[in-house]
């Protein structure tokens, strides 16, 4: 099952919040996201439906294996785009950090890949730069 771009953000914020506070509940991500308890109670029916999420007996709702891999890919997305927004084109970081969250969802994976190359690239050249500049 392929899960739309509102599904990608929530594991997004499973992913965040686990990470932030060990745990994730309900009234979490609805606090996070600033989304009803009710829309939140769908989506976490769908992402359980979809395999990405269990929910345990106290509440608590853990990413399977799957939406693990999932979460990490598109918060690895959106950690690449906003670094490569701000490095290579100067943009603020806040401007950066709002755009990647539209673009991570509907980029191509050769583009990533690009930026990634591009990258590495810029920082192989900027410690070059700077083992020249100590000599």
């Amino acid at each position: 099952m392929e899960i739309k771009e509102s599904g990608e953000n929530y594991l997004e914020t499973i992913l965040l919040l686990e990470n932030k506070n060990g745990h994730v509940r309900s009234i979490d991500i609805a606090n996070e996201m600033n989304f009803s308890k009710p829309s939140i109670s769908r989506a976490m029916s769908i992402l359980k439906k979809a395999g990405l999420i269990t929910v345990e007996q106290g509440g608590n709702i853990v990413l399977t294996q799957t939406g693990r891999k999932k979460a990490n890919e598109i918060y690895g997305r959106h950690k690449l785009i906003t670094q490569y927004l701000m490095i290579t084109l100067g943009i603020d970081e806040d401007t950066a950090v709002q755009d990647a969250c539209r673009i991570e969802h509907v980029i191509s994976q050769k583009t990533i890949e690009k930026i990634k190359e591009l990258l590495e690239k810029q920082r192989i050249e900027s410690e070059e730069e700077s083992k020249t500049v100590r000599r």
